[in-house]
């Protein structure tokens, strides 16, 4: 059985319902026909991603997640997913949805990614986030509030 783990790294933001939202992020990968292995989720600041970003990827650009596929089996994933807090904060305002909802949707997105979801082409980004809304339907608001 799989672990899905919350780290902080350069931020002092805390994750609310932890158990709740590993169930969600659990019931989502096996939704998609996967198991879990083990997952860290690490929420961090702009300078400790762009960091990330520059070093592994050669990008020299803010992001709001960075996804590392570290799965060793067909049916597990597992993997680190890297989370800008200050790029959540800025696009929960920018997009007009609370913060909480943004991190969802960001949180979902690297899981997505893990289950071999793609967003390069225009046609991969439409479905991704058609299956991003499906899950963020799926959460349990009065779990995750």
């Amino acid at each position: 059985m799989g672990y899905i783990h919350f780290f902080t790294e350069d931020t002092t933001y805390h994750i609310k319902q932890k158990l709740a939202l590993k169930r969600w992020i659990k019931a989502a990968i096996a939704s998609e026909g996967f198991k879990v292995g083990e997952i860290s989720i690490v929420l961090c600041s702009d300078t400790y991603l762009l960091a990330i970003n520059k070093q592994y990827l050669r990008h020299d650009t803010y992001t709001d997640i960075v996804t590392f596929d570290n799965s060793e089996q067909d049916d597990t994933i597992a993997g680190d997913i890297f989370i800008s807090v200050d790029r959540v904060r800025e696009n929960a305002l920018k997009f007009g949805v609370p913060e909480r909802d943004e991190l969802h949707r960001v949180i979902i997105h690297g899981i997505l990614h893990l289950c071999g979801y793609g967003d390069k082409k225009k046609e991969d980004k439409v479905r991704m986030t058609e299956k991003e809304d499906f899950y963020l339907g799926k959460r349990s608001t009065s779990q995750l509030d």
